[in-house]
């Protein structure tokens, strides 16, 4: 039996798993991170060395559970989040807090304001440093702005100039790789440290989403992704790079020279909203569901279960992070009374995120001539059958959902087993490694509330709660 690792670094937590060739999960290890810095409106920072330090705790959690042998794990794939910022020492350490893609300040070039930065990078770039003293990274995770970056040719530019308006130099950027390829092998340093083989390759992979729909054996077959997360985005697979679309974006593929299309239109905090809900219930829910023997997910979900669709009119508007250039937008109910409670509510949440992404995947597809024909749906999230269940329904197509819900996990050990020769190409690997786990028909009757609520109530509700919301901005910020 021969092996493969995925690392799937995320904004909430690391996670670290070992899967055989055919895709199965024989041990993963989670561990969450340190709440982000968060001092002011502009401010998000991983505190500390949390991103490293959470993978140290990781792996040596995931290598105490494997009972192989550590000389049949053939590589390790290198997957963190996307459109971070680290600051890195001439040793490869960090010289600045990791800066989450979160913070206002990654809409700006480097400042010149911290004395030891030697280098500019990813996450991918500062955890490949540390496992394997290389200055290398992935071409596959520079979206934002890090340097004069050719999204159509993967490659930094080759004139200095370019440099000048990003106050940085060639030389301060890591040599790039392609996904698959060999970033570096695990030092004996940082061996003792995870306890991950020493001299075990290290695989390239992509930015986190980007990993996630090579992980969910997303194919250009009509089929989109719905990646949930603390951001969540609609995502469809693409051949060509486009600079002009409006309702998408062309994001760098976990696969060579392709792209994966991203709706224009995400949901920053999405799953975090859900969070946020259940932690708002409080002790007294959580004592109930113990008592009950399951989770509190587990109990809003069979309460919500038996709410109709459109949670007898409750509607969420789910801006629980605001946009940079719309910084007076809020989070809202709108339409309570009597009949409503907590299973409204968390009903209504879930439906607001599925409501959100039906339009974006639908603009996107517009835009791109095609119809969808299936809805993936990736994440924590997934494990709700109420949430696929309304994806089918608002969607009115198929929802699927695969066996390994950590797509992005799953994904990095993808590009590693094609990286290590273990498939010729990532089309076999998808077969062999990425299984479906069930389908939810759409109940067509529901489609049609759903529907009549996005054209008559949804897709403008912004223009009405956005005047109220600045004026509630304008006193509270």
């Amino acid at each position: 039996m021969k092996y493969v690792i995925g690392i799937d670094g995320g904004t909430q937590s690391t996670k670290v798993g070992i899967y055989d060739l055919h895709g199965n999960i024989v041990c993963e290890e989670k561990v969450l991170l340190k709440p982000l810095y968060v001092p002011d409106a502009d401010t998000a920072e991983h505190p500390d060395d949390d991103l490293w330090e959470s993978l140290i705790r990781a792996s040596q959690g995931l290598m105490n559970q494997f009972q192989g042998d550590k000389k049949d794990i053939l590589g390790i794939g290198m997957g963190s989040i996307r459109c971070c910022r680290t600051y890195l020492k001439k040793d490869g350490t960090l010289a600045y807090p990791v800066i989450n893609w979160m913070d206002k300040r990654l809409a700006k070039p480097y400042q010149n304001d911290i004395p030891e930065m030697a280098y500019l990078s990813t996450t991918t770039g500062y955890l490949t440093c540390r496992m394997t003293g290389e200055f290398k990274d992935t071409a596959a995770n520079y979206e934002g702005v890090y340097g004069p970056f050719d999204k159509k040719e993967w490659k930094w530019s080759d004139n200095p100039e370019d440099y000048k308006e990003y106050n940085i130099t060639r030389e301060m950027l890591f040599d790039l790789v392609m996904p698959g390829d060999i970033l570096g092998y695990v030092t004996k340093e940082a061996s003792e440290a995870t306890l991950l083989p020493e001299g075990c390759p290290v695989i390239a992979t992509a930015n986190d989403k980007a990993a996630e729909g090579l992980g969910a054996g997303l194919k250009a077959d009509g089929s989109c992704l719905v990646s949930l997360g603390t951001y969540i985005g609609g995502m469809m697979r693409g051949q060509e790079y486009s600079d002009t679309a409006v309702d998408y974006w062309s994001n760098l593929s976990a696969i060579p020279h392709e792209y994966l299309y991203e709706t224009s239109v995400g949901i920053r905090r999405g799953m975090w909203s859900v969070s946020w809900f259940k932690e708002l219930l409080g002790e007294e829910l959580e004592k109930k569901a113990d008592n009950l023997g399951v989770s509190v997910e587990e109990l809003l979900e069979e309460e919500a279960v038996k709410v109709a669709p459109g949670s007898e009119g409750l509607i969420t508007v789910g801006e629980f992070l605001a946009p940079n250039n719309m910084p007076y937008r809020k989070a809202m109910f709108i339409g309570f009374d009597g009949r409503h409670k907590r299973a409204h509510m968390y009903r209504s949440i879930l439906e607001a995120i599925a409501m959100t992404m039906k339009m974006s995947v639908d603009a996107m597809c517009r835009e791109m001539g095609v119809n969808p024909t299936r809805v993936i749906v990736s994440g924590g999230g997934s494990n709700s059958e109420l949430f696929m269940q309304i994806f089918a329904d608002v969607f009115g197509i198929k929802s699927v959902r695969n066996v390994v819900n950590n797509a992005a996990g799953l994904g990095a050990a993808i590009n590693t087993a094609v990286g290590v020769g273990a498939y010729p190409d990532y089309e076999t690997a998808i077969e062999n490694m990425v299984g479906i786990r069930d389908e939810f028909e759409p109940d067509l009757k529901n489609t049609a509330v759903y529907d009549r609520i996005i054209h008559e109530i949804y897709k403008d509700i912004k223009e009405y709660s956005d005047p109220v919301n600045k004026k509630i901005y304008d006193i509270f910020g």
